[in-house]
């Protein structure tokens, strides 16, 4: 589990390809440099975030770590676009005095999106995006949160039948982030907010008249809700 609020940026220096018939069935292992600072408690087999994707620690030194990428992973995300010398997002998986500074974030990327403008408001950058897989725009709302490239961003435009969506990115944002880096074309990960995804689970459930195994406090709440309105009309 993640936050969304990146840590450093650090930069591919070394890519190496797997051979697809040895075992592991192919991927790449990479390795990012220039990130001391959230090495300082490293430990093999920790989760960490880069551009968004949970990967695991294999390899680590005082300033760099190593993970690998499957062959899966690579096809899903913009991972498979990395060259040596591409800056990443990364972040360290929450612990129990992490301040939630952004919000919920899995590290499982739904889709990648497109940049499809860039535009200077200020000192401030609006980009607008377009999903490679459309139906996530379900869970894309004004006001809400969207991870892009594993930093939690607030959605500041959407159009559905046009298929896009904006965000800002200030100024103090652009420093910490890559996709300050980025322009119109580029493709960034996306991870919508998972929360929306259980709402539409327990609505979805309650109006088919079927539960989740075991049940679920969100549910519940969402039926009483339901029953309210109903009983109201």
């Amino acid at each position: 589990m993640f936050t969304g609020i990146v840590e450093a940026v650090g930069t591919v220096t070394r890519l190496d390809q797997h051979d697809a018939s040895a075992s592991g069935g192919g991927g790449t292992s990479l390795t990012i440099s220039n990130c001391s600072e959230i090495l300082e408690d490293a430990h093999l087999g920790d989760s960490i975030s880069i551009n968004g994707t949970c990967l695991t620690v294999t390899e680590f030194t005082e300033d760099a770590f190593k993970v690998g990428v499957s062959p899966e992973t690579l096809r899903l995300t913009n991972l498979g676009s990395l060259k040596e010398g591409s800056g990443v997002n990364l972040e360290r998986a929450v612990s129990a005095t992490t301040r939630m500074g952004g919000h919920f974030v899995q590290g499982h990327v739904d889709t990648i999106a497109n940049i499809l403008e860039t535009r200077p408001d200020g000192n401030a950058i609006t980009f607008r995006f377009q999903p490679k897989d459309k139906s996530i725009l379900r869970y894309i709302v004004k006001k809400g949160y969207v991870t892009l490239d594993g930093a939690s961003l607030t959605v500041t435009a959407v159009d559905d039948e046009a298929g896009w969506w904006e965000i800002m990115l200030i100024a103090y944002s652009q420093e910490k982030v890559v996709m300050a880096r980025k322009k119109q074309g580029d493709d960034v990960n996306v991870e919508v907010d998972m929360v929306g995804k259980y709402v539409e689970k327990s609505v979805t459930a309650y109006f088919e008249g079927s539960a989740w195994d075991g049940g679920s406090m969100m549910e519940k709440m969402v039926q009483r809700m339901v029953d309210e309105r109903l009983k109201n009309k």
